[in-house]
């Protein structure tokens, strides 16, 4: 298929279509306690920013995968595209148990990502894994954080968050592995800016 034209049903299925993981949904280790008002926004609050987090991913990967001319390459990104499917659709799913809403500005923050890959892409296949090495690396940091940040009672959250940061630490070996080179430094310190933006937004609207 035209790569313009998986690139517009990639945004499509994640922007206004409802995501369907392939994996359950990590099971808690304990029950859930019944939250506090104040803890479930907060919850919410969180899985929202990661739910963005997600939104971000599948526009990054479609992007770069639109680049690139190794067809292995190509395959492999977008079997992690998949597997940032279920994490799409975890957190949707905690978004909604919370009774938390999605970020209203998704399409815009797809849309920067989406640019984001596609400059990635085109400065070669190096680059553009050294660009999802050092992303992956950022948000296990940033999933780090919030698991000391989630109420400790909601159980079936901080179970998907586990496993999310799980899954992006082996994307990140993952992409040294396929050749990835490290990014200078200006480089990922601009990446730490822009995820600071997102996430203080993304928090409240």
């Amino acid at each position: 298929m035209d790569p313009l034209l998986v690139a517009a049903d990639a945004a499509l299925r994640t922007l206004f279509s409802k995501p369907h993981a392939n994996r359950p949904v990590p099971p808690p280790d304990l029950p859930p306690v019944e939250l506090t008002p104040v803890e479930r926004r907060e919850a919410g609050a969180l899985m929202r920013v990661n739910h963005v987090g997600e939104v971000c991913a599948q526009a990054l990967y479609t992007a770069q995968a639109a680049t690139t001319r190794d067809p292995a390459l190509r395959a492999h990104l977008m079997a992690a595209a998949d597997e940032e499917t279920d994490h799409l659709a975890w957190t949707r799913q905690r978004l909604d148990a919370l009774g938390a809403k999605p970020s209203l500005l998704n399409p815009l923050w797809y849309a920067g990502a989406f640019g984001l890959g596609l400059v990635a892409g085109r400065l070669g296949d190096p680059v553009s894994l050294g660009f999802v090495a050092e992303t992956e690396r950022q948000v296990e940091a940033h999933l780090d954080s919030h698991l000391d940040r989630l109420p400790p009672g909601d159980t079936a959250s901080r179970a998907v968050v586990v496993q999310m940061k799980l899954d992006e630490a082996r994307h990140a070996a993952q992409a040294w592995s396929a050749g990835a080179v490290d990014l200078p430094a200006p480089a990922k310190l601009l990446m730490r800016v822009a995820s600071r933006v997102m996430t203080t937004v993304a928090h409240r609207i």
